[in-house]
């Protein structure tokens, strides 16, 4: 049996070089049970962590460090800091030639570049399609991260590059699997939009002209939290498997016996 934390919000610790950090403790289950604090958290990239973020993360007792970035993402930002007795994993959940495609686009797209790319919803829909892709392609990975954080994973932290698209899609999977609310995990999700903990976007051209007020607005859907991005995760898995039980054990073949073991993990068992 996991060791029991107590069910008190911790005061949200902003990091200096890591974006968008918070325990996903606390939230509601449908039976009337929460998600435990101190065993599952979510942030950005940890390449940029200050020794002073290294002290704070290494004192959470973390077992594994889920990275879902792809050789684009490292090249861009570099790789997570080490910390001491923790476990890195690397699991891609997209493709490094579209991520490279997309920080060019992100980086070194003119204005008529990003419009053609991202005017008129285009931006919003390419989000969308991504998101749903995630769910459908991905089931081998997020089984993996699901199994592996039931067997010996917790405390764990799972990240992207800004922590709002891949590791929100693989935590959203993992807060369904142990019977979170839909409403609780959308809630926690649209966090990621707040203006503090969104990643700092990177352009070559740095001047009023590269980083107009078009340009930004243009940008914005990339890097922001939607509720239709995580609306269009939740139909994929009704549209594909019907229900959130049969995508969990016909699509990411999670048992009955694995989904009890991740409760028993993952929610406060007071």
């Amino acid at each position: 049996m996991t060791q029991q934390v107590p069910q008190v919000p911790p005061t949200e610790t902003v990091l200096t070089g890591v974006r968008n950090f918070r325990d996903v403790g606390g939230l509601p289950t449908t039976d009337g049970r929460r998600t435990a604090f101190g065993r599952l958290y979510r942030s950005g990239h940890l390449a940029h962590a200050t020794a002073e973020d290294a002290i704070f993360l290494g004192g959470l007792g973390l077992h594994t460090i889920f990275d879902f970035r792809h050789s684009a993402d490292h090249r861009l930002d570099g790789y997570d800091i080490e910390l001491a007795g923790v476990r890195n994993v690397s699991i891609p959940l997209s493709d490094p030639a579209d991520g490279a495609e997309f920080w060019r686009l992100v980086g070194d797209g003119n204005i008529e570049q990003l419009r053609s790319a991202l005017a008129d919803g285009k931006g919003v829909d390419r989000m969308i399609r991504m998101y749903r892709a995630t769910i459908e392609d991905r089931t081998a990975e997020h089984s993996r991260v699901l199994h592996s954080l039931a067997e010996d994973s917790v405390p764990a932290l799972m990240h992207c590059a800004a922590g709002k698209d891949r590791a929100g899609l693989s935590i959203a999977v993992a807060l369904l699997a142990v019977g979170v609310e839909v409403e609780a995990i959308e809630e926690d999700y649209l966090k990621s939009d707040d203006r503090h903990r969104r990643y700092a976007v990177k352009r070559s051209d740095a001047s009023g002209t590269g980083m107009s007020p078009e340009v930004v607005e243009l940008l914005d859907p990339l890097f922001g939290a939607r509720p239709e991005y995580l609306a269009a995760a939740f139909k994929t898995i009704e549209d594909n498997w019907g229900t959130t039980d049969r995508y969990l054990a016909q699509g990411l073949k999670v048992s009955p016996g694995t989904r009890e073991r991740l409760r028993e993990r993952l929610l406060d068992q007071g």
